[in-house]
């Protein structure tokens, strides 16, 4: 008994001290943030941090151009999302029935979401050039006129929903995929001895079956979908204007910028509470849905 209560002593002496530490370097920024954003902190010129309360926030929620970067994020991400989900479970759907090449459609498919989001939008920077891309070149030939990808509102948007629906399509595959070779083949059987229809057969069994799986997919994919700036950032700087400036891309425009320290930091978690508040939601319908599916 006492060795057992040595060698547990011995543990916690080793695990405490590394918890510890990695909780003071997780909550310290996080807390100091916090208190920043009460604050009115400028590094250029630099001033000495004022005491201003809730001035940041109220500033911020009477700002257009947030309430401008919030619909614009809005729309990228439940656009791609919304995408990324329905084709990674058709491309799941096909490689799971085994189509001609899957063995190799399974390892191109992923090859997207392997690159980085910067090296992704300096190519499709160049793919939509208004002048000298391919895609532009192919709109020629076939009659139609030079398109202003990246220079006006709407087409610039459709290309950024493009390139996350390209890069992170995969994702949504590989998990579906996995989810769908985990169901119970008796199931399927069963349904084929009945003379079930495969439309019938997907909706009534294995869109049920998968749905929790779906609810947590899409989920990751909102919040990551919400912490867009990289692709934003290379491809169009948030441009025409601020036509294409993500939550992110605004909180860092503020930050690396005007360097308004305080006004960062009251963004940061004006995000992290609208993405607290989207998520309740989502979890809270999508938990009404699965029951009443399931």
């Amino acid at each position: 008994m006492s060795a057992g209560l040595s060698q547990d002593r011995i543990k916690h002496a080793f695990l405490w001290p590394a918890f510890l530490l990695v909780l003071a370097i997780s909550l310290f920024p996080l807390i100091y943030a916090l208190i920043v954003s009460f604050q009115s902190v400028r590094l250029v010129p630099p001033l000495p941090p004022r005491f201003v309360g809730f001035d940041n926030y109220a500033e911020i929620l009477q700002s257009a151009r947030f309430w401008g970067s919030m619909r614009v994020t809005a729309t990228i991400t439940l656009a791609s999302v919304a995408l990324q989900y329905v084709l990674g479970f058709a491309l799941a759907l096909a490689l799971h029935h085994n189509v001609p090449g899957a063995s190799l459609y399974r390892v191109t498919f992923l090859l997207p979401m392997f690159l980085a989001p910067v090296g992704v939008a300096l190519i499709a920077r160049m793919i939509f050039h208004p002048f000298l891309g391919p895609v532009n070149d192919l709109f020629t030939t076939l009659g139609f006129g030079h398109v202003e990808f990246l220079t006006r509102a709407g087409p610039a948007i459709a290309v950024l929903v493009t390139i996350e629906v390209w890069q992170w399509t995969p994702f949504v595959t590989l998990l579906m995929l996995a989810g769908l070779q985990s169901l119970p083949h008796e199931v399927f059987e069963a349904a084929k001895v009945d003379d079930i229809s495969p439309w019938r057969r997907f909706w009534d069994i294995t869109f049920p079956m998968l749905l929790p799986l779906s609810v947590a997919v899409v989920f990751i994919r909102l919040v990551e979908g919400f912490k867009v700036i990289d692709t934003v950032f290379v491809l169009t700087g948030g441009g025409p204007g601020t036509a294409t400036e993500t939550l992110t891309l605004f909180a860092y425009n503020e930050g690396f910028k005007k360097f308004n320290l305080g006004m960062t930091s009251a963004l940061s978690f004006t995000f992290l509470f609208v993405v607290i508040v989207f998520g309740t939601i989502y979890l809270a319908l999508a938990q009404r849905l699965v029951r009443r599916v399931t």
